[in-house]
C-alpha cells in the first residue's frame, strides 16, 4: 500500500473510532430515560 492509502485508513480508522467512544461519553452522561 502506499503511503496516502495507509495515512487514510489510519485517519478513517481515528474519525469512527473516536466518535464511538464520544457517543458512549455522551451516553454515560446523558442516560436515555425510558418513556412509558
Amino acid at each position: 500500500m502506499s503511503t496516502g492509502a495507509i495515512v487514510m485508513l489510519i485517519v478513517s480508522a481515528v474519525i469512527v473510532w473516536g466518535g464511538l467512544a464520544a457517543a458512549v461519553l455522551h451516553l454515560r452522561r446523558h442516560p436515555e430515560e425510558a418513556e412509558d
